[in-house]
């Protein structure tokens, strides 16, 4: 009778680990240990993933927390706004109502050179006119700026002969003419506009709807497709 040692060489628990049987046996398992590492791997990525702050935008945007500060405006004080434009831009919540709707129509650029002028005007020494100035001037005024506002010929011909010695009343008729432009124009179209409507009725501003990329049919979508008589 045959020694099974020989037949069955794997019996051998004496045999040298760099038989051929051994190798295989290593080699089968070391792939096993390598998939289950990039499984964990990979789960370990995905979770880090899911952590991130843009998976979450949907899940903060119905929550109090994230509504406009206008939410807390009295009917009452809303009222007042309607009054008149000066009364709108006196008060602090009235202003950033206003700027939030020029926003909207992309025309910000108006009452943010009111607000500097406001600003400007306060000034308590000459030494600081000078540099104020020169910002409001190369921002908002001078030709190609980056928020040029819809000035005369004129208007800005007098502010840019004043900019040589700028004084208190350099940007005054500039102020002047952007003041009259969102009293006319924009401050009847604010009072006319969704936002301030329903805060007469004490409802917060309403949020903008996600806009979702929407899928395209194609010819394929049809393809099989039968007519339903019950829609006729």
């Amino acid at each position: 009778m045959e020694n099974p040692l020989l037949l069955f060489p794997q019996l051998n628990i004496s045999a040298p680990k760099d038989k051929g049987y051994y190798k295989k046996a290593v080699m089968k398992e070391e792939p096993q240990k390598a998939g289950k590492a990039g499984t964990k791997q990979k789960r370990n990525r995905l979770s880090l993933l899911l952590q991130k702050p843009e998976f979450h935008e949907e899940d903060h945007l119905g929550k109090p927390g994230n509504l406009p500060k206008a939410a807390s405006v009295s009917p009452e004080e809303a009222v007042k706004w309607g009054e008149s434009f000066d009364k709108l831009l006196s008060e602090k919540a009235g202003l950033d109502a206003f700027t939030k709707f020029l926003k909207t129509e992309f025309s910000e650029e108006n009452i943010e050179f009111w607000i500097a002028c406001e600003d400007y005007k306060k000034s308590k020494s000459a030494h600081e006119l000078l540099p104020k100035a020169k910002t409001i001037f190369e921002t908002f005024i001078q030709k190609d700026a980056p928020k040029e506002v819809n000035l005369d010929f004129h208007t800005k011909e007098v502010t840019s002969q004043s900019m040589g010695q700028p004084g208190r009343s350099t940007f005054e008729a500039a102020q002047s003419t952007v003041y009259r432009l969102m009293e006319q124009d924009s401050y009847p179209r604010f009072l006319r506009s969704a936002p301030y409507l329903g805060m007469l009725q004490g409802r917060a501003p309403a949020r903008a709807p996600l806009r979702r990329r929407s899928r395209s049919f194609t010819v394929s979508d049809f393809k099989g497709a039968r007519p339903n008589p019950a829609l006729w």
